[in-house]
């Protein structure tokens, strides 16, 4: 079992229509509105900054995660929770803005 193909592709985030996305995880799927993926986007900022990861590491060596306004919890280790830092940013840096 390579733990880290597994982690590859368990976090996904895709465009379902004009301001709502997918959050695809291991065991659900989450519906977002773009407030609640800018909100996700901080949520997850915050929790990977230096200092948080040392205390998050020292101490249970996980988060737990409410997402699209506490309507689902999502339980991330370390891993699952750089990954899903990288997918944010590879979705924000490819957002494609709608021309008019």
């Amino acid at each position: 079992m390579n733990y880290e193909s597994d982690i590859e592709y368990c976090y996904q985030i895709k465009q379902a229509t004009f301001c709502k996305y997918v959050l695809i995880t291991p065991s659900k799927e989450v519906q977002l509105t773009f407030p609640q993926m800018l909100e996700l986007r901080r949520k997850i900022y915050d929790l990977t900054t230096f200092n948080t990861l040392n205390e998050i590491i020292n101490t249970d060596n996980f988060v737990l995660l409410f997402v699209a306004d506490k309507q689902h919890l999502i339980y991330l280790d370390i891993p699952q929770l750089l990954k899903l830092k990288e997918e944010i940013e590879l979705f924000f840096l490819d957002f494609n803005p709608v021309l008019v």
